[in-house]
């Protein structure tokens, strides 16, 4: 049977915040677009200005062009970036393969969940849709309409259930598992510019943020 969860209206995002380097970021609310940029000032993140509790979360992204290894480019929930005990949904691109996506989430802190996913193009070639779907008992990973991963809560398992921002960045992760990870930072063709459009967030779920955002 169809979690019914899982069929919240959605609505452009109109608001964001930026939580670091806001010169290379830049939102267009009209067109519903974001560009975030890696240079010589380091990767910069935005984030919605609410937490949602359970919905439907997609946009439209073409990640970076060029020799991208040793970045890291996502789209995810997290109930407070940099919280130790956070829930977390990911979607990862990986600098060193473009034709990959990585899938990940994560409950008061634990993740070690991670699936790589064969996207079958290039994220970088033009312009595809990742959603999140996520209710109380589910989650699903889809990217442009098919279904890439599907989770389902089990009894005395630990599940996603704070609220959550929708969050996405760019940043320089090639000092994890020393590059094995991403990859090498090259950066011969910096700046990176990842693009997001159609943003889309929840109807009806989000939930006030208290004082430790």
């Amino acid at each position: 049977m169809a979690d019914p969860a899982l069929h919240h209206e959605t609505q452009p995002m109109k608001q964001i915040a930026i939580d670091y380097t806001p010169e290379a970021c830049t939102h267009c609310p009209v067109s519903n677009s974001i560009t975030l940029t890696y240079d010589h000032r380091g990767g910069a993140r935005w984030r919605s200005t609410t937490r949602f509790l359970y919905g439907t979360f997609s946009s439209l992204i073409q990640c970076p062009q060029g020799n991208t290894s040793g970045l890291n480019f996502n789209i995810y929930l997290s109930s407070l970036e940099g919280d130790k005990s956070q829930d977390e949904i990911d979607f990862e691109f990986l600098g060193k393969d473009k034709t990959i996506v990585q899938t990940n989430y994560f409950t008061t802190g634990t993740g070690n969940r991670e699936q790589i996913h064969d996207l079958g193009f290039d994220c970088s070639d033009g312009f595809h849709e990742y959603v999140i779907k996520w209710s109380p008992n589910s989650i699903e990973w889809l990217v442009d309409g098919k279904v890439v991963r599907k989770e389902e809560r089990k009894d005395g398992v630990t599940f996603p259930e704070k609220p959550m921002f929708l969050y996405a960045s760019v940043w320089d992760a090639s000092y994890i598992a020393e590059g094995r990870w991403a990859g090498t930072y090259v950066g011969s063709d910096a700046p990176y510019v990842c693009l997001y459009k159609d943003i889309r967030v929840p109807v009806g779920t989000a939930v006030e943020c208290s004082s430790d955002s």
